[in-house]
């Protein structure tokens, strides 16, 4: 074989259609267009988004179905930044195919994305994930009887060290330099600042008091990992019977679970009737974090029994001053979580809900925030769970939710598949022959050795 020499980067200006590599595209992303196009997703999408263009002016805009599908790339390649997401679809070939592209078309740029999320609203991104609800229905994988509510922060797009205090509009610097000066500090400079700024007790910094210019939505919480951030919180409301989240809510981070709860079971009931599910929310099932009498009580209202387990208190729990349903919907709920049925609810819960969570915000990218303001990531964060949701259906009806899960069981298979044969290479044949003293083990080779494992699965003599 003669040596191959690289040919410089400058090549011909004009390139012949037929001479350009043709991708084979990913099995994953080709089922997941078959999937979307017998819905109906892409005319669908062009009619949901028609409003918010001018009709027959300008030059035709990028196709909603293609900014969706940006977005779905997102969540099943685990990219966060609208930019990672342009240059992925730009480099890859088959994406560029799943997007609808061909080798000679440039994909979207980032710009385009970020164009397209300010220009559509909140409620088009909605229809969508109701859209994707709407054919897990279709397909009689969604229950809706009982559902798991819990929450989970999202870091926001905004550095602590940007706060300002409410009152008087100082930066945090500004705020250290006159705490320095009432304490008797003249002229500090920034090492200064650092080392009083450690030393001085009673550090609280409250949302009542400051905020973040540059995120104003966001709030001062304490993430999953011990650190303090700007951040959101997220509420998942999940079906215990397909596991599809039903519901999806961001909030401001510094309220409380317990107070919405009853929105989160009134949102999953209206998503399940707007997806043409008639089932009732019958359970709901959530962490001590969202116990409360009140919200028990107005479950009970709804029809809806509740399992939620009861924090630690001290002492016996007084009546005197509450309503007597508040007071039933206590008892009923503690009995209901005491017994048997409560607790494999709450091991399915603790389930189902952190795994929407870890496929969501940690293998997702959804996690950290690229978008400032309460309604951007919404948008965002929706379109992500819309995008769970379609891979849990892409896992019931073919076997595989993500595309890198196809390569891992692939590679998975491949490597079983090489220790098995590996160890068949030392195991006799039928004929080996036996002496006196131990087995005398003959390697086969690679024609025999097929044939083998023919005759043995043949003959049901192995766990092959």
């Amino acid at each position: 074989m003669a040596l191959g020499k690289r040919r410089p980067q400058q090549q011909d200006l004009f390139v012949a259609t037929a001479d350009l590599p043709k991708s084979p595209g990913h099995p994953f992303y080709r089922r997941l267009n078959e999937l979307l196009a017998e819905a109906g997703f892409d005319p669908w999408a062009e009619e949901l988004c028609r409003p918010y263009y001018a009709d027959g002016l300008g030059r035709p805009s990028i196709p909603p179905g293609v900014y969706f599908r940006m977005v779905l790339v997102g969540y099943f390649e685990g990219i966060a930044s609208q930019r990672g997401i342009a240059w992925r679809c730009s480099d890859s070939r088959s994406l560029a195919e799943f997007l609808g592209y061909g080798p000679t078309e440039p994909t979207p740029d980032h710009s385009s994305l970020s164009r397209i999320h300010q220009r559509l609203p909140l409620e088009v991104h909605e229809q969508v994930f109701l859209f994707v609800l709407g054919v897990a229905r279709q397909r009689g994988l969604l229950k809706g009887k009982t559902i798991a509510v819990d929450t989970t922060t999202l870091e926001a797009n905004a550095a602590m060290k940007s706060i300002a205090r409410k009152d008087t509009g100082e930066d945090w610097k500004a705020y250290l330099r006159r705490l320095a000066a009432e304490a008797g500090l003249e002229d500090p400079t920034d090492a200064d600042l650092q080392r009083f700024d450690r030393q001085r007790q009673d550090k609280k910094v409250s949302n009542a008091d400051w905020r973040s210019p540059t995120d104003p939505d966001s709030r001062i919480a304490k993430l999953k990992d011990g650190t303090t951030h700007l951040a959101y919180k997220a509420e998942h409301a999940v079906d215990l019977g397909s596991e599809f989240v039903v519901g999806v809510q961001v909030l401001p981070a510094d309220g409380g679970d317990a107070d919405t709860l009853v929105d989160a079971v009134l949102q999953a009931q209206v998503n399940l009737a707007l997806a043409g599910h008639d089932q009732d929310v019958e359970e709901v099932v959530a962490d001590k974090g969202f116990h409360k009498a009140e919200a028990l009580a107005e479950c009970e209202d709804w029809n809806t029994r509740t399992y939620i387990p009861e924090p630690e208190r001290e002492g016996r729990r007084r009546w005197h001053d509450k309503p007597a349903s508040h007071r039933q919907a206590f008892y009923a709920n503690r009995r209901r979580g005491r017994g048997a049925r409560g607790k494999r609810l709450q091991r399915l819960r603790s389930e189902y809900v952190e795994r929407s969570f870890a496929h969501v915000c940690e293998t997702g990218g959804g996690r950290r925030c690229w978008l400032r303001g309460l309604a951007a990531v919404t948008k965002r964060y929706l379109l992500q769970v819309a995008a769970r949701n379609l891979g849990l259906l892409m896992r019931e009806l073919f076997g595989v939710g993500t595309a890198r899960a196809l390569q891992a069981g692939r590679a998975a298979l491949g490597s079983r598949w090489a220790r098995l044969l590996a160890a068949l290479r030392h195991v006799p044949p039928p004929s080996a022959p036996v002496g006196r003293g131990p087995t005398v083990r003959t390697s086969l080779s690679p024609g025999s050795l097929s044939r083998y494992l023919r005759r043995r699965i043949a003959t049901n003599s192995t766990g092959c």
